[in-house]
């Protein structure tokens, strides 16, 4: 069994939510061009890849495509009015069709190809071809919902997998902890009234969707107490994210005892991220990495898929997402980030800290986590 998998396809990197090359319009095969026009831009994503590679980590990992979701797949959450109404207008020159999340011509069927590599990286974990898996996804999904595209996501990528894994093998409890700066709003509702996935985020407060914080929010009928949402305060760092984990999320996944544990590995709590206000830094997530794996080790044999989410900073975005896989594979393989000692310098102050952990102790009382 080869331990990690990373699943990427060269065209995802070509989504582009609605630019021009010179004068003629992204879509087909027309590629974005570099300094494409907004946040949501193909660079953070291709130069994980890329740093990847360079670096001599794909040495120690087994990079793959997969192929595109089916429609019976995207059925599982989709209705066909959504899915037809999307598929139209990427055939035509592309559009909207919910929040802050337009898609050029061809756009259904990147989305498509980029729900492909989140099933295939959950169901490489599951039938045991691999322990643990990444796939590089774009565009996002943890804010689409059943019947709307929102804030980037073209199509909900990890209840599709869930839902094909749920057919394909035997996986009652599935928990998906989502990191990406802003809360996991569509893979909650999807799953708000059912105990057989248990759905965490944690994210900076009020930032998006607007105004929410969701710690009230803990599901409705079968699905009370399976919704968790661990808002932090604005500015939170390191430090506060790992207090976070020990205190809240691990105690979480060891109380449900998943089958499977599936990460929305959104990168955007970085500390120059544009689209978020946390200071995380790469080594945040190379120990959140470690602390789930360790948590995946101990109740359910390893098995850990990672999906990714957003991330924005074409400089920094790499060395947060290669941390990551360096801890997957154990290879060995370091690279070092050449601003790790300035941006643990810019991390919160004692007071500062002591406020923000504070604020976690009472998430934990509110969610009955002694």
């Amino acid at each position: 069994m080869t331990e990690t998998h990373f699943y990427t396809d060269e065209r995802t990197f070509w989504h582009s939510t609605g630019v021009q090359a010179l004068n003629i319009p992204i879509g087909g095969w027309v590629e974005p061009p570099t300094g494409s026009f907004g946040a949501d831009t193909p660079g953070a994503k291709r130069r994980i890849l890329n740093l990847i590679r360079a670096s001599g980590l794909d040495q120690y990992i087994d990079i793959r495509s997969a192929p595109a979701a089916m429609r019976g797949d995207l059925l599982k959450i989709h209705p066909p009015k959504y899915l037809n109404e999307f598929e139209r207008l990427s055939r035509e020159a592309g559009g909207e069709l919910g929040v802050y999340a337009p898609f050029s011509k061809g756009g259904f069927e990147i989305a498509t190809l980029s729900a492909g590599l989140a099933i295939a990286a959950v169901d490489a974990v599951l039938n045991g071809e691999a322990k643990n898996a990444y796939a590089l996804c774009r565009p996002a999904g943890h804010h689409c919902l059943a019947d709307q595209s929102m804030g980037f996501c073209l199509l909900a990528n990890i209840p599709i997998a869930i839902e094909v894994a749920k057919n394909r093998h035997s996986v009652d409890r599935v928990a998906v902890l989502d990191w990406d700066v802003h809360q996991g709003n569509g893979t909650q509702k999807i799953f708000y009234d059912r105990s057989d996935v248990l759905t965490v985020s944690i994210h900076q407060e009020n930032n998006f969707p607007g105004n929410y914080t969701g710690e009230h929010d803990r599901g409705i009928d079968d699905g009370e107490g399976f919704n968790l949402n661990v808002p932090m305060p604005t500015g939170s760092g390191h430090e506060a994210y790992i207090y976070a984990m020990k205190r809240v999320i691990i105690p979480m996944l060891e109380r449900y005892d998943p089958d499977i544990i599936i990460v929305a590995s959104g990168l955007d709590g970085n500390i120059v991220d544009p689209l978020g206000k946390q200071l995380l830094v790469s080594e945040s997530f190379r120990l959140m990495t470690r602390m789930v794996m360790t948590a995946a080790d101990q109740l359910c044999s390893g098995r850990l898929a990672m999906v990714h989410e957003g991330g924005y900073s074409e400089a920094y975005v790499p060395f947060c997402g290669q941390a990551i896989c360096e801890e997957l594979s154990g290879s060995g393989v370091l690279v070092v980030d050449p601003q790790i000692d300035h941006y643990l310098a810019k991390q919160p102050g004692a007071r500062s800290l002591q406020f923000q952990r504070q604020w976690v102790d009472d998430l934990a009382d509110h969610f009955g986590l002694t």
